[in-house]
């Protein structure tokens, strides 16, 4: 799951602790942050990174903002307001990525989404993508629940929560 030449990150050498379940997550893993994924790059990281901080998950938020953020072109803005902002935030110009954040926030808060708000993801995204925002979501709330009840150290050079403090307004 590491490009060739990197060595393995935290994370992934503690699930090696449990080779078959490592083995098993591996496929969905790839499907997940592979391009089969019908969401783009930046669409998946604002669902990952929202719910990497909505789980307090300092270590697997900090991974996806060092590798992703800037491939994703997530600005500085976008990225602190995915920390500990709002879907309302001036930073979020389109739609589709502010109904991306609510969508994770509800699914977090409530394990579900209100009648309105799945009627408004309908109009954004088609049923394969509303089916892999939901899956993504849960995935990566138990990657988080791992690496944070593991206690996975954070990754040299990863940055952490306060680099992106709340914005005053």
């Amino acid at each position: 799951m590491m490009p060739a030449g990197m060595p393995p990150i935290g994370l992934f050498r503690t699930f090696a602790k449990n080779l078959p379940m490592t083995v098993a997550m591996s496929d969905w893993g790839t499907y997940e942050l592979g391009r089969s994924l019908t969401l783009t790059l930046r669409e998946r990281e604002v669902v990952i990174l929202r719910t990497c901080a909505r789980c307090g998950c300092e270590y697997e938020w900090g991974v996806h903002v060092m590798v992703f953020a800037e491939r994703a072109e997530l600005s500085s803005a976008e990225v602190t307001s995915l920390t500990c902002g709002s879907p309302d935030d001036p930073c979020w110009t389109a739609g589709r990525d502010a109904m991306l954040i609510r969508m994770v926030d509800a699914l977090h808060d409530s394990c579900d989404v209100d009648d309105e708000l799945w009627r408004s993801a309908q109009e954004l995204l088609d049923e394969r993508q509303l089916l892999d925002v939901l899956l993504l979501c849960g995935w990566y709330h138990a990657i988080c629940f791992a690496a944070r009840t593991a206690r996975v150290d954070l990754e040299p050079g990863a940055p952490r929560f306060a680099d992106f403090p709340p914005r005053t307004r």
